[in-house]
């Protein structure tokens, strides 16, 4: 008799959040600290020189004698202090004129900012062993432990966080995944979307015409005259003015737009200048849409991007490794990234995403494993 169970007998274990570990505020060297220095924008959207750049980690400003942690994150922007004493995080861009920004170089104190990357460790012991096999991820790494995790983690996240999904349109591309994706929405895994153009137009065809540029989502057959499915679905959203009021004058019944709409999930679709249309949700300016983005990614607690490199790494730019619960709670915000190629993933880490668990899988797969093992 098999020892083991079944996939179709997996069950999430409890999940618990790791306890977040302060900073030693009585080290010498913290105490000593001076308060953070501010200097005033010289003119808008340009910092002053000597500014502190943004990490994804947590950072606390030494303010009056004291450490503040900082509480929404993102990399390579800069700390502007409100004329109520409120500290945001910013692009250069949006600066005023005679904004106050946190001046420092050094991310250890000694000029009122600390950088504080070790608030997660698990304290865990790594092995001697300088040498070993598989150390990388890539396709020939075991992700089952990964996947165990995930799944852990959203079955915790529907009662207790927010998860925002990245996705590409590889989904819209098939019938498995588009049902797989509708149901983790409509089970209430889903608390926002990033996407483009692609993904949502895509979705709408298949549910108005059951093609994906041309093609049947279920057999990938070409259909006679495909091509032009795509930019007339464009075409009806565009004359109904919206997606909402379009799947009402179709009669739609079924996709991933569909269960968006219903369920009142926000998401939002950045513009591309590959863009056929677009759809009239979409946002052509592109520093819109990156404030669009950043905002649901605020209210992230775990965000997972799949099949888009070009989104995910805008997203992991976007997104700290942390954040502040209501309650005051610091927890991590937890980052998964998918592809069925390496060098996104890859690409993911060197540009400093290093928080992120990345697995090398098929999309569409991926999805459907997720939600059947969720019960979705």
């Amino acid at each position: 008799m098999n020892a083991f169970p079944s996939y179709g007998d997996w069950m999430p274990m409890a999940f618990e959040l790791p306890a977040y570990r302060e900073p030693d505020f009585s080290d010498p060297l913290l105490l000593q600290a001076p308060d953070v220095r501010w200097a005033r924008a010289d003119a808008p959207g340009v910092a002053p020189r000597g500014f502190h750049s943004t990490s994804m980690h947590p950072e606390y400003l030494k303010i009056d004698g004291a450490w503040q942690l900082v509480r929404d994150m993102a990399m390579d922007d800069v700390i502007r202090r409100r004329p109520d004493g409120r500290i945001d995080v910013v692009p250069e861009r949006v600066l005023r004129a005679d904004d106050e920004v946190a001046l420092g170089r050094a991310e250890d104190g000694s000029e009122g900012v600390l950088v504080w990357p070790h608030g997660f460790d698990a304290g865990e012991e790594r092995s001697a062993d300088a040498f070993a096999f598989r150390s990388a991820r890539s396709r020939e790494t075991s992700y089952a432990r990964d996947y165990d995790r995930l799944m852990e983690l959203l079955a915790y996240e529907r009662e207790h966080g927010n998860v925002l999904w990245v996705m590409g349109p590889a989904f819209s591309f098939d019938a498995d995944a588009r049902a797989a994706m509708q149901r983790l929405v409509e089970g209430g895994y889903v608390h926002g979307v990033l996407a483009g153009n692609a993904l949502a137009t895509h979705d709408l065809e298949g549910a108005l015409l059951h093609t994906a540029l041309g093609q049947d989502i279920y057999t990938q057959q070409s259909v006679e005259l495909g091509h032009y499915n795509h930019l007339d679905v464009i075409n009806e959203v565009r004359r109904s003015g919206s997606i909402p009021q379009f799947i009402d004058d179709h009669d739609i019944t079924d996709g991933i737009m569909y269960a968006l709409v219903r369920k009142g999930v926000p998401f939002s679709l950045a513009g591309s200048i590959r863009d056929d249309g677009p759809l009239p949700e979409v946002e052509a300016d592109v520093y819109a849409a990156q404030g669009q983005m950043y905002e649901l990614i605020c209210k992230a607690t775990t965000i997972v991007c799949m099949a888009t490199m070009l989104h995910t790494i805008a997203t992991g730019n976007l997104a700290g490794s942390y954040c502040v619960t209501d309650d005051g709670t610091v927890r991590p915000k937890y980052f998964y990234a998918v592809d069925a190629n390496e060098f996104p993933l890859n690409k993911l880490h060197d540009r400093g995403s290093l928080a992120a668990t990345t697995i090398v899988a098929n999309a569409c797969d991926f999805i459907h494993l997720i939600a059947r093992g969720l019960g979705a």
